[in-house]
């Protein structure tokens, strides 16, 4: 798929490329991001080229992930966002925020904006987010996008080469007034 952009009221959403790995490298020495998040630690330059020269335009070329950046229309990052497919579907968002903007309301912004765009565009019918039990900021940023808190998986993810048990949660094309492209039948109590 050809990469796209996506802007906002306040944001422009577009792949991270080259021109970025300065930008990005520098954001992920939070050490925030990178206890929650499972990037690299340390996270080394390397790693920002790797993630800007390669992974982010193969995600793109191979339909596995769609990153982008979340940038201020001056061209400021603040924040990474990515969807990445699990099956068909299904898509995995998965986001981080630069200190500077945490608490503006940017990266919610950003994951109902990316979210909209894979329901419409990529024929998703469900989003889900996970984030390890216990970071508080991805899970406001998930319920203030609409995700639907659904429970905790036991040793769900793997942070460093550690098990830690998940939340998860889900978006579906309904929560933002959307058709979905299947027939959704709940369950009945």
């Amino acid at each position: 798929m050809d990469p796209v952009i996506l802007t906002t009221d306040r944001l422009v959403l577009r792949p991270v490329g080259p021109d970025d790995t300065d930008a990005v490298y520098e954001a992920a020495q939070d050490p925030d991001i990178q206890r929650w998040t499972t990037i690299p630690s340390p996270y080394l330059r390397e790693h920002a080229a790797g993630f800007t020269h390669e992974m982010v335009p193969d995600g793109w070329t191979d339909g596995s992930a769609f990153t982008f950046g979340v940038f201020l229309p001056s061209g400021e990052l603040v924040g990474m966002l990515g969807i990445t497919m699990r099956c068909l579907g299904v898509g995995e968002v998965g986001f981080w925020a630069t200190k500077e903007h945490r608490g503006n309301g940017y990266i919610t912004e950003a994951t109902v904006a990316a979210s909209r765009w894979a329901f419409t565009d990529l024929s998703v019918d469900r989003v889900e987010w996970r984030a390890e039990v216990g970071n508080a900021g991805s899970r406001a940023v998930a319920e203030r996008a609409g995700f639907i808190l659904e429970g905790t998986l036991r040793s769900a993810i793997n942070n460093k080469g550690v098990r830690r048990d998940s939340w998860i949660g889900s978006l579906l094309p309904s929560d933002l007034c959307l058709p979905s492209t299947a027939p959704y039948l709940p369950a009945r109590s």
